[in-house]
């Protein structure tokens, strides 16, 4: 099979990739000329473990390959996926114009039977909405073309995407004909020959499943934060509460621990878009705006411990910080409370010192008054205190009593939960951790 995807982003270039890996001939199309230059000479703009080896696999093996134009990019293509990722207008929802742009560039390259596939998350009845630009771009031409437009939400998640892909818990796949649901079943199929979990329904229903499936966690997530907090002005402790609750077969023990919020620009807008769907439609998600407003207020939970700590007087203290991507194993900052706390920081006049595998690169040219460290232990030389952010697996069993040397006061805040309070506490640190 021939496929084309428009887009290079994460979602577009993982999709692409994988595909390519399954023997499928994949051109992956982005306009910004500078990305596909980097990925012909195999420079991968985005951190996703295994990603980088399995490009170059398969441009070697001629089943990939970029451009930076659509000069016969359709021409062959049985399916097309939209991938491109989705921009924000001025009142912070979803911008459609460049996925209705896409629409137009198929319709005009359309010379034999396709299926436009929308990768790219966007509002309920998008793809419906494209079916209808392209029939009439197609009669504009005078073409006798068929085609079809189908909806394939995006579940992949940042670090563990390639398993994402070929291990799927789920594939949801919204088509409205049985040819199209042909063509898509016979691209996947490689994927659901031991998993058979593909679920095939309408357009407008898949689109609506992955707005669903990220307000549920975010809720959960939400939930559990609060929960937590509570926990500790009663004198509970949150991780037997979480492992308490966990085992109950209802809820089960995933995504139910504490922390200090989650991030990540696609999920984030994902719950504001659904908010706004609802408002479009006269319904008020109430709910979902709690525990967006939940999950802003969480961002700031570790400023607050360490200001408490502190007696409120933080100016001229110097705070380490382990961890600035929103999760581990991506170099993803955008919207994860790293970015919360750095600003909180540097405005009560704090010294900073970072450190992150991956994402130090990205901290420097954003804030160019804090210091980046060579390593974990670089970072927490001379500190009065240190934040966990990131629960990276390097930050999970560190050398505690050379941390405590280096320190200039052993106070830490744990962000995620991964540490043992009593082991800590009995070597004279000072711990915090979310919900004790």
């Amino acid at each position: 099979m021939n496929i084309t995807i428009i887009g290079t982003g994460y979602s577009g270039l993982v999709t692409g990739t994988c595909f390519a890996e399954l023997g499928v001939n994949v051109t992956c199309v982005d306009i910004d000329g500078q990305k596909i230059n980097r990925l012909i000479y195999g420079d991968i703009p985005i951190y996703e473990p295994g990603l980088e080896a399995m490009v170059t696999r398969n441009v070697e093996g001629n089943r990939l390959k970029f451009q930076a134009d659509y000069e016969g990019a359709f021409d062959n293509a049985d399916v097309v996926f939209c991938a491109i990722e989705p921009r924000l207008d001025k009142s912070g929802s979803t911008d459609l114009e460049p996925v209705i742009n896409i629409a137009h560039t198929f319709a005009q390259h359309l010379k034999g039977y396709s299926v436009l596939v929308l990768k790219t998350t966007a509002p309920v009845g998008t793809s419906q909405h494209l079916k209808e630009i392209i029939a009439e771009d197609v009669k504009k031409r005078g073409a006798d073309v068929k085609f079809d437009v189908a909806s394939n939400p995006d579940f992949l998640t940042e670090g563990n995407a390639i398993k994402n892909f070929m291990r799927p818990d789920r594939v949801i796949i919204g088509v409205e004909t049985e040819e199209a649901r042909e063509m898509l079943t016979r691209l996947y199929r490689p994927i659901l020959l031991h998993n058979n979990r593909v679920i095939f329904t309408d357009t407008r229903t898949a689109e609506m499943i992955k707005y669903a499936a990220t307000s549920m966690l975010a809720a959960r997530i939400s939930l559990m934060n609060e929960i937590a907090n509570l926990c500790e002005i009663v004198g509970a402790d949150a991780n037997v509460v979480r492992t308490g609750v966990g085992t109950d077969s209802r809820i089960g023990p995933k995504y139910i621990y504490p922390g200090c919020g989650y991030g990540g620009t696609l999920f984030s807008q994902d719950i504001r878009d659904m908010i706004d769907i609802a408002d479009v439609n006269d319904f008020s998600m109430d709910v979902l705006r709690a525990v967006d407003e939940v999950n802003n207020n969480q961002k700031r939970i570790l400023f607050e411990k360490l200001s408490k700590c502190f007696g409120g007087r933080l100016e001229g203290k110097t705070v380490a910080m382990w961890g600035l991507s929103f999760k581990p194993e991506t170099d993803d900052m955008s919207e994860g409370p790293a970015i919360v706390t750095l600003n909180q920081l540097t405005e009560a006049g704090c010294n900073v010192r970072v450190y992150d595998p991956v994402t130090m690169n990205i901290a420097k040219l954003r804030w160019s008054d804090i210091y980046c460290g060579e390593d974990m232990y670089d970072a927490v030389k001379g500190a009065d205190a240190l934040l966990l952010l990131t629960e990276w697996r390097q930050f999970h069993i560190p050398a505690w009593d050379k941390v405590k040397e280096l320190m200039a006061n052993p106070l830490v805040i744990d962000g995620r939960n991964i540490y043992d309070a009593r082991e800590l506490e009995s070597m004279g640190f000072e711990y915090h951790c979310i919900g004790r």
